[in-house]
């Protein structure tokens, strides 16, 4: 069974997870309905607007899918726009397993089967990245294109070097008393990662951060965050395993910030596809929309074409 709700209702209930500061965050169109669905054994909280041909954007880690609110609404100009909140992320469920990106990719197939579409584009960003490329190398026929923004992919190119990355070390912190460390203290957190992972900080607003770390303080919030990390292991064996199966064969958008991933996005891009393109936006870290919204989406928009 789908719950369906109406934009606005659904930024009424965001009002009542954190302070009313909320309300400078950018929301999606009043066009986008909101539905939960479940698929795969959980049920993912989507927004759904627009018309044309079908969408998928895929948020990351510290974020949910309401990053994507600047490019939903210019890209439902012309596309059916299907922005769902990852596994265990935003508003959507919490399982005890399955954040293996193979399994959230087999998440996102059944939203788009409930929404009877077919034939999708697909853009991700950090974790988002990871489930996309997942869900796009078990499901060739059914992406037309693919666009990748600032995240490696587990065991795909340069990942072992990558990993070396001082700044990365949250790739393996977890477990339980990680989560005792970070319980109630979700702002602290995740504000290091919005603070370093910036050009400039300042680029993240004070509202953004209120939003998002009242998600992650929800019940399972962190436990789920922290397992979407965990699992990168096992990623790296599932994508061994696809990329066995050969390159991919679609167009593939690589974006990196020039402050960030930068022309490494293109590089990781290359190992696990034939027909790639490179950008790199100027003055950004690695939250693009939040730091170069109109340059990036002006970049996706021009591929996608």
């Amino acid at each position: 069974m789908r719950m369906f709700t109406t934009a606005a209702s659904v930024a009424t209930g965001a009002l009542l997870l954190a302070m009313p500061s909320l309300a400078q965050v950018q929301p999606f169109p009043e066009t986008f309905k909101s539905e939960t669905i479940a698929t795969n054994g959980t049920k993912l909280f989507v927004r759904v607007g627009g018309h044309g041909p079908a969408i998928v954007l895929l948020h990351g880690f510290g974020e949910s899918g309401d990053m994507w609110a600047p490019l939903a609404a210019t890209l439902a100009r012309d596309h059916l726009v299907i922005v769902p909140d990852l596994r265990g992320m935003g508003l959507s469920d919490h399982p005890a397993s399955g954040y293996d990106k193979k399994t959230e990719g087999g998440d996102i197939a059944g939203v788009l089967d409930a929404l009877n579409v077919g034939p999708v584009e697909v853009v991700g960003h950090d974790i988002g990245n990871m489930v996309a490329y997942a869900f796009t190398a078990e499901h060739r026929d059914r992406v037309s294109k693919l666009v990748l923004m600032e995240a490696p992919l587990p065991g795909v190119g340069p990942w072992d070097e990558i990993l070396k990355s001082p700044l990365l070390w949250h790739f393996r912190f977890g477990g339980p008393d990680m989560e005792r460390l970070v319980k109630g203290r979700e702002r602290i957190y995740l504000d290091r990662f919005w603070n370093e992972f910036s050009a400039d900080p300042k680029s993240f607003d004070e509202a953004s951060r209120q939003h998002y770390a009242a998600l992650y303080a929800r019940p399972g919030g962190m436990h789920s965050g922290f397992a979407q990390f965990a699992a990168f292991d096992q990623d790296v064996i599932d994508n061994h395993a696809f990329l066995a199966g050969g390159p991919l064969a679609m167009p593939v958008l690589a974006v990196g910030g020039d402050r960030s991933f930068g022309t490494t996005m293109a590089t990781v891009a290359h190992a696990a596809a034939t027909n790639v393109q490179g950008v790199v936006i100027p003055h950004s870290g690695h939250w693009l929309l939040e730091e170069q919204p109109a340059a990036t989406i002006a970049a996706v928009t021009e591929f996608l074409k």
